[in-house]
C-alpha cells in the first residue's frame, strides 16, 4: 500500500491532526515515514475536553450538549487542525479507549473526522480490546480513511 506521505507528496498537499484518545500517536505514526516533513504541518493534542474548544475551535455548545465523544466533535477537530495548522487536510480523532465509559459512551467507540479539499466526513468504528488495541485501530483506520480519499481524488483526475 502506498503511504499517506507518498500520496500527499504526489499531490503537493499537507496534513495536520487534532487528537484526543490517540494523544499524538497518529501524527507520530505518519512522521515515522521518511520524507514526512514535506507533508506534515503539525498536530494538536487535545486530550482534555476544554482544549478541544480552546485549541481546536470545537463549538463549546456541542461539547456541553453531547460531550467530547461525538461524531460532530471529530469533524470539528479535523477542521480545527486544518485551519490552525494551515494544512490541506485535517484529521480529528475522539473516542473512548477504556477501560471505563466516558459521557455514557462505551469503550472502543471511536469517531474519525476528515476535512480536506471538497471533503468533510466522519467515520465511526467500534473496536474491541484494551486501550492499546483501540488506539492502534483508531490510527490505522484514520490513515486508511485519508488514503482512500487521496486515491479516489487521483482516480478522478485520470
Amino acid at each position: 500500500m502506498t503511504s499517506v506521505v507518498e500520496l500527499l507528496k504526489a499531490k503537493n498537499q499537507t496534513v495536520a491532526t487534532a487528537e484526543s484518545l490517540t494523544a499524538g500517536l497518529l501524527c507520530a505514526t505518519i512522521v515515522d515515514t521518511p520524507g514526512a516533513s514535506a507533508v506534515v504541518r503539525g498536530g494538536l493534542i487535545v486530550y482534555a475536553t476544554e482544549l478541544k474548544h480552546e485549541l481546536a475551535g470545537v463549538d463549546q455548545r456541542l461539547l456541553d450538549e453531547h460531550g467530547a465523544v461525538h461524531p460532530d466533535v471529530a469533524i470539528q477537530l479535523a477542521e480545527g487542525a486544518k485551519k490552525r495548522c494551515k494544512s490541506d487536510w485535517g484529521i480529528g480523532l475522539t473516542g473512548v479507549a477504556g477501560p471505563d465509559p466516558q459521557d455514557g459512551v462505551a469503550p472502543g467507540t471511536v469517531h474519525i473526522g476528515l476535512s480536506g479539499p471538497g471533503v468533510s466526513t466522519v467515520r465511526t468504528i467500534t473496536v474491541s480490546g484494551d486501550r492499546r488495541a483501540v488506539r492502534s485501530a483508531a490510527v490505522e483506520k484514520a490513515l486508511v480513511l485519508l488514503s482512500d480519499y487521496l486515491l479516489v481524488t487521483d482516480a478522478g483526475n485520470k
